[in-house]
């Protein structure tokens, strides 16, 4: 199974853009979205081309192959612009014996883990800072953020099958 993971869009259309040209050229069985999708937030800036509107027309055609979580930002609101379901704050995806707990990281983070399974991974934003890490028993990814990263760079996560790793946009 191939995913590409994206979080932290805050409603960049230009920055969204860029993050499905990858999708698309890799063409993943899954994309998998962490969170704080449309809205930017009341603490953050205003992201490259905020245009919350044209990110939901861009990740609407593909609503089908997407799985998403609820982010702090994220709200009804929201979902009422988007084709798929973003109100849940964790999704699990499966692939053989590789379990991947999915949330934002504003209710469990890398500090605050969930009990998961031995050999889980637990992938997250929230942060806008790229993770891919071993702790103890479990994998610690966070793809960065898409819209407004912290690290300097705008990036999307990947998962190939059997190893994560990212792509800077």
């Amino acid at each position: 199974m191939k995913l590409v993971f994206l979080s932290d869009i805050h409603g960049s259309a230009k920055w969204c853009a860029e993050a499905l040209r990858v999708v698309d050229e890799l063409s993943p069985d899954k994309l998998v979205l962490l969170g704080d999708v449309l809205y930017h937030g009341p603490r953050n800036p205003l992201p490259d081309e905020y245009a919350p509107a044209e990110v939901a027309a861009m990740l609407n055609p593909l609503a089908d192959r997407i799985v998403a979580v609820r982010g702090n930002c994220d709200s009804e609101v929201d979902q009422m612009m988007l084709d798929f379901p973003c109100m849940a704050d964790y999704a699990w995806i499966l692939d053989g014996t590789q379990q991947i707990y999915c949330t934002h990281g504003h209710l469990w983070d890398h500090g605050n883990l969930p009990q998961l399974p031995a050999g889980s991974v637990f992938a997250y934003g929230h942060f806008h800072v790229k993770r891919n890490e071993d702790a103890g028993s479990l994998r610690l990814f966070n793809p960065g953020s898409v819209g407004l990263p912290k690290d300097g760079t705008h990036s999307v996560g990947i998962y190939d099958g059997s190893a994560f790793s990212f792509r800077e946009l």
